[in-house]
């Protein structure tokens, strides 16, 4: 007997699609994310400083991108590695924020920071490590903001579901997915992209679904490609590690595309746009092509 992926997925019927809620439209200032606009979110893996945010910000804003990403905590494997500027950092971002207009994206580690987070970011990120962090996820819930809930580095699709209806169930109903790549037993890349979890999300659940390249790939030569698997697999977006230089780079660097590699993986997305429901039909790099006439 063929099993409905209502029945499959039955412990999380809020996420899943129905005849009252087929999609759900994520606002972000004056965004909306899982509606008709492919959104790009881009930027440094870490803020390091004013020069190296603000240049990243004013370029990923010509290159069509409407959200800036960049980490002030950051969580990393070696204890030795860059932890994030902390509180300066997200002084930057908002700082950032008033010259470009983007919104700000960054990730909250722990349930005791949401309230300082959430007091200068517009969408709240829950890292792969923290996406079973239930008590993280309930108080980022409660602080009103969206989040971007990234899947955990082996969490099949249920235990990704799980969480997002965590979310929902206290009260916070702004929910964006993100497929950033799981650890399988090929080691030739960082993670292994999903791309399959991309296209079953979105044809079960209602919450916007964007992809992480970057974390995926784990090389920087390989991020335009997997961001046009992305789109064909039928992403609302994208999350995308973009670096002044990215071999100078505090973290990442190896993922991280420079100005000129962000602005060709822009452009090269339009056919693949094009391909989709003609509301997907502007242009990746709109803002840029605006800008050259």
């Amino acid at each position: 007997m063929r099993h409905t992926w209502q029945e499959r997925f039955a412990e999380t019927p809020d996420v899943l699609k129905n005849e009252r809620r087929k999609q759900t439209v994520v606002p972000v200032l004056d965004i909306a994310i899982g509606g008709s606009s492919f959104v790009t979110m881009a930027g440094p893996c870490s803020v390091e400083t004013e020069r190296q945010l603000m240049a990243t910000a004013h370029h990923v804003r010509r290159g069509g991108a409407r959200v800036l990403r960049g980490g002030a905590f950051k969580p990393r494997s070696s204890p030795y590695s860059f932890q994030g500027l902390g509180i300066e950092g997200l002084k930057l971002l908002a700082a950032a924020r008033r010259e470009t207009g983007l919104a700000i994206v960054t990730e909250v580690m722990s349930e005791h920071d949401v309230p300082l987070v959430a007091e200068y970011a517009d969408i709240l990120q829950i890292g792969s490590r923290s996406m079973e962090n239930y008590s993280l996820l309930e108080a980022a819930a409660r602080s009103g903001r969206p989040l971007l809930l990234k899947r955990g580095m082996v969490a099949t699709v249920a235990d990704f579901l799980q969480s997002a209806q965590i979310v929902l169930d206290n009260g916070n109903p702004n929910v964006i997915l993100c497929e950033r790549g799981i650890r399988t037993f090929d080691n030739a890349l960082r993670n292994t992209f999903d791309a399959a979890a991309i296209a079953l999300l979105k044809h079960i659940s209602h919450l916007p679904v964007i992809a992480d390249p970057s974390h995926a790939a784990g090389h920087r030569e390989l991020v335009p490609a997997l961001a046009r698997i992305a789109v064909a697999a039928g992403a609302d977006g994208l999350l995308v590690e973009v670096h002044p230089h990215p071999d100078k780079a505090w973290s990442d660097g190896e993922q991280s595309l420079d100005f000129a590699e962000f602005d060709e993986m822009m452009a090269s997305l339009d056919p693949y746009l094009a391909l989709r429901s003609p509301a997907f039909r502007e242009p990746a790099n709109a803002l840029l092509m605006e800008a050259v006439k």
